[in-house]
């Protein structure tokens, strides 16, 4: 976990300070710990609170998924720390990236670990508070913006939507051991019309297979979209019989999203009407059917 150099802006971080003032936002204690989500992917995403926190704090552990410009906000002489997992990379253990929460902490360090997308959703920052609670260190929990949500809104793929469903199941695909979390699976499929996965790329295959043997169609609408609301978002539409096979041209970060409401894109894809695309307003064909 060596420090990281990143250019710091002062005028940035100023004004970071002077909106947090305005807001009468909390402020960042001596000897306290913030787990703060930096959103998807976009520096945009991540909440003022967030911001705030970068900008105030001594310490900044930072994962791999959070925004490298927002360091940009740093305090001058703060200690930039990686502190990132990713599959397939020598990554610090959990335990010692809490010990090393806790140091600071005693040392009366304001300390941030910044995650990538919400501390609380797949994220070990329930393991980090525990550790924390543990150790008598006082902590606050920054939510952010999840993948799940932000980066499919970026796809053009709502979560809900009346018309296809009231109910959405976020599963990770890939458990503490590495290996594909030993779920009810034939619940998971009959049990809510959109599944989310997070973190499945290694395991699609056999995912797939167990949810159309539950009963899924091969033919249901599915995505998967990789690298979400970074400039090199890519999107692939396609179906659950064919996700498998679509995801080995994907890179990771990838977020999988299963359900009728993939069909949405087809009239959402704001980013690709940016470009020129056009957009279908009826993508579910309603207005055709009513008229």
């Amino acid at each position: 976990m060596a420090n990281a150099p990143f250019p710091l802006h002062s005028a940035e971080r100023v004004a970071a300070v002077r909106l947090a003032e305005a807001l009468a936002l909390p402020a960042l204690e001596k000897g306290w710990v913030w787990l703060a989500g930096a959103g998807p992917g976009d520096p945009g995403l991540v909440t003022l609170l967030g911001l705030h926190a970068i900008a105030s704090a001594d310490v900044i552990l930072y994962d791999a998924l959070a925004n490298d410009a927002l360091l940009k906000l740093a305090r001058p002489n703060a200690d930039l720390i990686y502190a990132g997992k990713r599959r397939g990379v020598r990554s610090p253990a959990q335990e010692d990236i809490s010990r090393k929460l806790v140091a600071l902490a005693r040392k009366n360090k304001r300390v941030l670990r910044l995650k990538g997308g919400d501390p609380f959703v797949f994220g070990r920052g329930a393991e980090e508070a525990l550790a924390l609670a543990r150790a008598s260190i006082p902590f606050r929990v920054v939510p952010g913006i999840t993948a799940g949500i932000g980066g499919l809104a970026y796809a053009g793929i709502p979560v809900t939507h009346r018309d296809t469903n009231h109910a959405v199941t976020f599963i990770t695909g890939h458990g503490a051991d590495g290996k594909l979390p030993a779920l009810d699976w034939a619940a998971i499929a009959q049990g809510s019309p959109t599944l989310v996965l997070y973190m499945a790329l290694a395991h699609i295959d056999e995912i797939v297979a167990k949810l159309i043997e539950a009963g899924r169609a091969s033919s249901e609408p599915a995505a998967v979209v990789s690298d979400a609301t970074f400039d090199r978002q890519n999107v692939r539409v396609t179906t659950l019989g064919e996700l498998a096979h679509v995801a080995k041209e994907s890179s990771a970060p990838a977020i999988f999203v299963i359900g009728e409401n993939v069909k949405l894109r087809e009239g959402l894809d704001w980013l690709g009407a940016m470009s020129g695309k056009l957009l279908n307003p009826d993508p579910l064909e309603r207005l055709s059917d009513a008229g």
